[in-house]
């Protein structure tokens, strides 16, 4: 795939997906005929997102296994130009900014990301439209029925990946921005050949399967670097600097690094309005982007947004065309579900996917900047192979009263009563367990008084069983 060629602008993108599975010639047929078949049928597959347990090396993450795959569909992933995104947090939003400004100049552009909070169309998207029900049935239909012939096993992330790179193949985007689902190096998705590799901010998440050090993680992410692909990463500390530019030299390829190759500032304070704002200067070689207002709240959202707006000046370089006014004026209608989210207006909830300590540090001192309370309620539950400890120490800083559940969905979730426990060991803060989450919620709205606020956070499984709980509620008004 050429990375050089000017690239034409579509205003609309092209419909060619077929409204018929390709029958295969041979093999074994599926009966995935109706969308919740098909949504049925993935959730019978391994599902690494899912499991307590996990083996990380070349015997359980095949990327041959994906390969074999995609080549069984035609090889989709070498129709479409292709960002590829990792790191431990900030990915999603890096994602969501640089689509923004793409579809804002005119291209016709898909993104891939996980988890999804509700539906699992939510991680296959186009022009900020997600598969329909129809093409994602069809499309899953012709990838397994082509797996079956061809003797092949995949997962559940495999078959969603080959399904969302046929998706964007068949509605011809302009590009597609690819987020990992874990790590880098045996991720999935990293038998592309893109564009530019990014790397978000990276930390210690994962830690049972990636590493136990930001050292060891970096390698792993790192893993999505190609020889001569530019790549550009977030602002780092010196060690997980240090383990980029050795990784990428070691491909063939440099890594760009926010405020240390690439000139970064960030000015965090009130505006007009009398709310807080972050506004940020990025200065390449060849371009300057001046006192850019970051759309999403929170002061860690500078360094993606400068991330995000290099690659859009990265692509320049290819030939992209874009627009100075479009590219701020689009980026300033990012919107990104499950973070700092307000999902219900009285009593106030926010929604965050934060699920590690950094995260949440960075949640609690983004709500205190831009969300005026009294008090915080805060609903909690997260996965047990996370860094419980840590997110708990995180919590009692910003909380004043904990109610602990977990997500019925989440077969990691950890025990309520487990991380009472635990947090009574760390802080004397009321606290209370609710075996459910519409439980939780119930408690929480009791306990909160007009001014107060509610934040759920955690896991993204609780955000999303919070979202699809309050839809039913105000479906019942």
């Amino acid at each position: 795939m050429a990375t050089s060629k000017t690239t034409t602008k579509k205003n609309t993108v092209k419909r060619t997906t077929k409204k018929a599975a390709t029958k295969q010639s041979s093999g074994k047929k599926t009966s995935i005929d109706t969308f919740s078949a098909a949504v049925s049928y993935l959730l019978n597959q391994t599902d690494y997102e899912r499991m307590r347990v996990v083996q990380y090396d070349e015997s359980t993450f095949k990327l041959d296994s994906m390969k074999s795959l995609l080549n069984a569909i035609g090889n989709p992933q070498d129709k479409v130009a292709m960002i590829h995104v990792a790191g431990t947090v900030g990915k999603g939003s890096t994602v969501a900014m640089i689509t923004s400004m793409l579809q804002g100049n005119g291209y016709a552009v898909g993104a891939y990301t996980s988890p999804h909070l509700i539906d699992i169309r939510e991680r296959i998207v186009v022009n900020s439209e997600m598969v329909s029900e129809e093409s994602f049935t069809e499309l899953l239909k012709i990838v397994v029925d082509a797996a079956t012939k061809n003797k092949l096993t995949p997962t559940f992330f495999e078959l969603i990946t080959a399904v969302a790179f046929k998706h964007f193949a068949d509605e011809a985007v302009d590009i597609a921005v690819i987020e990992t689902g874990l790590g880098g190096r045996l991720d999935s998705t990293n038998v592309i050949t893109p564009l530019m590799t990014l790397i978000t901010k990276i930390d210690l998440d994962h830690t049972n399967i990636l590493g136990d050090t930001v050292e060891e993680i970096a390698r792993e992410k790192a893993g999505i670097f190609k020889p001569s692909v530019p790549a550009i990463s977030a602002h780092q500390n010196e060690e997980v600097t240090s383990v980029l530019k050795t990784c990428a030299e070691s491909t063939g390829t440099e890594v760009s690094v926010i405020a240390q190759d690439i000139e970064f500032s960030a000015r965090f304070g009130g505006g007009a309005d009398g709310k807080q704002h972050t506004r940020i200067c990025v200065i390449t070689e060849d371009a300057q982007y001046m006192h850019i207002p970051v759309p999403l709240d929170g002061e860690h959202q500078a360094t993606n947004c400068a991330l995000a707006i290099s690659a859009i000046n990265q692509l320049k370089k290819f030939g992209y065309k874009f627009n100075n006014i479009d590219i701020y004026d689009s980026l300033a209608k990012t919107r990104i579900s499950g973070r700092m989210e307000v999902a219900w207006e009285r009593p106030k909830i926010i929604v965050d996917g934060a699920h590690n300590p950094t995260a949440l540090q960075t949640l609690i001192k983004s709500v205190g900047a831009h969300v005026p309370y009294d008090s915080m309620v805060c609903v909690f539950g997260c996965c047990q192979d996370k860094d419980v400890t840590g997110m708990l120490e995180r919590i009692s800083l910003g909380a004043d009263k904990i109610i602990f559940t977990k997500a019925q969905g989440n077969p990691r979730a950890a025990e309520p009563h487990i991380l009472q426990k635990q947090f009574a060991k760390i802080s004397g803060k009321m606290t209370q367990v609710a075996e459910t989450l519409p439980e939780a919620l119930e408690i929480a709205a009791q306990a909160a008084s007009r001014e107060d606020l509610i934040c759920v956070t955690g896991s993204f499984y609780l955000v999303g069983e919070t979202k699809s709980h309050l839809s039913k509620l105000a479906a019942k008004k």
